[in-house]
C-alpha cells in the first residue's frame, strides 16, 4: 500500500509547495483534483493538453519530490437534469480521460451522478425507498433510461484512451451509494466500474466498511482514508437522515472526522488487513474534511495514524509453517 493525500486541501498553495510539503510528511503518492466538485486549482486538463511541455514539467516535479499520482478526481453529476450542469461535469470527466492517457494514470474518481425523476425535471431525485411504487417508477427511468446507457457511452471512451479504472465514490445523494448499488451498475457496464472506497459516507448509513470491504473485494479501486464521528445523542433522537448544516456540529448526528477520531485503531487496523485479504494494494487517500481542526493538525494526525495502521512492505512468507 502507498500513503497518499488526496491534494485539494491544499488548494491554497502552489503544487510545488503542495508536493513539497507532503514529501517532507512522509506521503508518498498525491490524488490531484482536475474539475467538478473538487476544482483545478492544482491541474488544468485543458491546460496541459494544450501545451504538452506542461505535462512534462508534471512530471518532472513529481519526480522531484518522488510522488507518484494514485488518482486524477473529477467528483460531479454528469447525469444532472439540467443538460448545462450536467455537460460541464462530463466535459471534466473527458477532458480528465485525455489527461489520464497523457500522464499514465490507469484510475479517475468520480461520482455515478443522480438525474431527476423525468426528461423535465430541474434538480437530481435520490431514491432511498421503494414505496410508494412512483418511487420504483423513477428508480426506473434514472438507471435504465439515464445512469446506465450514459456509463456505457462514457466507459467505452474511457476504454478507447487507455483508462484501467472509474473509481465511483458510494456517496449518498447519488445512484451509486452503497455496494449493492455499484455493484449494480459495475454488472450493466462492465469491470471498468468499481468503487472509489471512502468509509466515511458508509459509516453513518449503518454500513461496516469492514464487511463492505469483503462484499466488493476486486471491484476496489481507490480507497479515500476519512472517518465520521457518530453523536449518540443526536442520533438517537433524529437518525442519520440529516440535512442540517455541516457547520452546526453540536446539533447534527454525525460529522466528518480526520481518521482516528470517529473510529478507533482496531476498526482502521481491520480494515487495511481486509484490504490486504481482497487483494487491494492501491493508495490510501486522505480526504480530509473536519470541520474541528485545522487542515494542517487533522492532515498530520492522519498522516501519523494511518503510518501506524496501513501495511507498506510486501507479505512475507508462512516461514513458520
Amino acid at each position: 500500500m502507498k500513503l497518499s493525500v488526496f491534494a485539494v486541501l491544499l488548494s491554497g498553495q502552489d503544487l510545488e509547495s503542495a508536493l513539497s510539503y507532503l514529501h517532507n510528511s512522509g506521503v508518498q503518492a498525491v490524488e490531484l483534483g482536475t474539475g467538478g466538485y473538487p476544482g483545478d486549482a492544482h491541474v488544468k486538463p485543458v491546460d496541459l493538453l494544450a501545451h504538452p511541455e506542461k505535462i512534462e514539467a508534471l512530471k518532472a516535479l513529481l519526480t522531484k519530490y518522488d510522488m507518484t499520482i494514485s488518482a486524477l478526481s473529477c467528483h460531479g453529476n454528469p447525469v444532472h437534469p439540467q443538460k448545462d450542469i450536467a455537460a460541464g461535469f462530463d466535459k471534466a470527466f473527458h477532458d480528465t480521460v485525455l489527461l489520464a492517457e497523457k500522464l499514465g494514470v490507469e484510475t479517475i474518481v468520480t461520482f455515478s451522478g443522480c438525474p431527476g425523476d423525468h426528461d423535465g425535471a430541474k434538480y437530481p431525485n435520490w431514491v432511498t425507498c421503494p414505496w410508494p411504487e412512483d418511487f420504483l417508477s423513477v428508480l426506473d427511468y434514472q438507471w435504465n433510461e439515464v445512469l446506465i446507457p450514459y456509463w456505457k457511452k462514457t466507459a467505452a471512451f474511457a476504454k478507447e484512451h487507455g483508462l484501467k479504472k472509474i473509481a465511483l465514490e458510494m456517496h449518498p445523494g447519488f445512484c451509486v451509494y452503497n455496494p449493492h448499488s455499484l455493484k449494480k451498475l459495475r454488472l450493466a457496464v462492465g469491470d471498468i466500474i468499481g468503487a472509489n472506497f471512502d468509509p466515511s459516507h458508509l459509516f453513518w448509513q449503518g454500513i461496516d466498511p469492514v464487511h463492505a470491504i469483503r462484499d466488493l473485494g476486486p471491484a476496489i479501486y481507490h480507497f479515500h482514508a476519512k472517518d465520521t464521528g457518530i453523536d449518540d445523542l443526536n442520533c438517537k433522537v433524529n437518525g442519520v437522515l440529516d440535512t442540517q448544516h455541516y457547520a452546526d456540529e453540536i446539533k447534527r448526528s454525525w460529522v466528518f472526522r480526520s481518521v482516528g477520531y470517529g473510529h478507533d485503531m482496531q476498526c482502521w487496523r481491520e480494515m487495511m488487513s481486509n484490504l490486504r485479504l481482497v487483494g487491494y494494494d492501491g493508495a490510501i487517500s486522505i480526504e480530509h474534511e473536519d470541520s474541528l481542526m485545522s487542515v494542517n493538525e487533522g492532515l498530520q494526525k492522519a498522516i501519523t495514524f494511518l503510518k501506524d495502521a496501513m501495511m507498506f512492505e510486501a507479505k512475507g512468507g508462512m516461514w513458520w509453517a
